[in-house]
């Protein structure tokens, strides 16, 4: 495997030689005084710009928040735009739009791609304070799924002084699904909870004529079944691909004796319609019961 491509820090390098560097395009600009030589190996724009973050930073610091979660390669509902990092002491002089400056040190840390990082708990909570609750969401879904226990993160939260979004915090802990395998089903489940529905069950099992299925979300007590794909999961539009999920979908539909409802992406546009589509499904009898929850503001 090549070399990860080496950054040229202005500080440390000819401005003027750099300055014609970059005209002539065998350099490209990562940010303000940090450039990068073109290699055979692709890197993601985010590492390259968390790279060059702390190849600048003279201070201790310790990347953190949605920049941590990147490093643990946990999804998020948008791509980092800033490099989040704590540090013991607040800035001084010229400020960078690019750096979300976070007063104080982590007591525990780990090096992620030789980058220092929060530990994956601490990584999202601080997510989970700061962020929207459905981007808090994913962030936590995705931890879960990769092995993050609840209990840690609600013992962690717990030991944070309260304040503004704690309690939202804790709400999102509560709702997170480690069945949840795309940023997408996270949405989907956010919808449901936010419109009040009964905490449904992820990756439903389904025993087919072509093997076990699973359905990504479900109330089978109900008989109410959701599906998310559509131009996400299959925007290849290959025929093959398309033709097997047909396969699929008839083999769970000759067990649940009722066809998913299929959710897909364009749905976000218009969420009311789609909770009155998820509503619908759910026997008369209990949809009187269902109530919006105030504190999940709408996706």
């Amino acid at each position: 495997m090549s070399a990860t491509p080496p950054l040229l820090i202005a500080r440390e390098n000819d401005r003027s030689a750099l300055r014609s560097a970059l005209a002539a395009g065998r350099v490209t600009r990562v940010r303000r005084g940090a450039y990068r030589e073109p290699g055979t190996r692709a890197e993601d724009p985010v590492h390259t710009h968390l790279r060059a973050v702390h190849a600048q930073l003279l201070a201790p610091h310790v990347f953190s928040h949605e920049s941590a979660a990147y490093l643990w390669g946990l999804r998020l509902w948008t791509p980092p735009t800033r490099a989040h990092v704590y540090q013991r002491s607040r800035a001084s002089g010229q400020r960078s739009a690019d750096i979300a400056r976070h007063h104080g040190f982590p007591r525990s840390l780990v090096e992620l791609d030789g980058l220092p990082t929060t530990t994956r708990v601490q990584t999202v909570v601080d997510c989970l304070m700061t962020m929207r609750p459905l981007e808090g969401l994913v962030v936590a879904d995705s931890a879960l799924e990769a092995g993050v226990r609840r209990a840690d993160l609600s013992a962690y939260l717990a030991g944070v002084p309260a304040r503004n979004g704690h309690a939202r915090a804790g709400l999102v802990v509560e709702l997170a699904d480690g069945g949840a395998q795309s940023e997408w089903e996270s949405w989907l489940r956010y919808v449901a909870a936010r419109a009040g529905l009964p905490r449904p069950t992820t990756q439903y099992r389904v025993e087919t004529r072509l093997g076990p299925r699973d359905v990504d979300v479900a109330w089978p007590e109900h008989g109410v079944y959701l599906e998310f794909d559509g131009q996400v999961k299959y925007r290849s539009g290959d025929r093959r691909v398309l033709f097997e999920e047909k396969r699929r979908e008839d083999a769970i539909v000759e067990v649940l004796g009722v066809r998913p409802l299929r959710v897909v992406a364009a749905d976000a546009r218009d969420v009311d319609a789609l909770v009155a589509r998820i509503v619908g499904r759910f026997p008369s009898a209990l949809r009187s019961a269902f109530r919006p929850r105030p504190q999940l503001p709408r996706a």
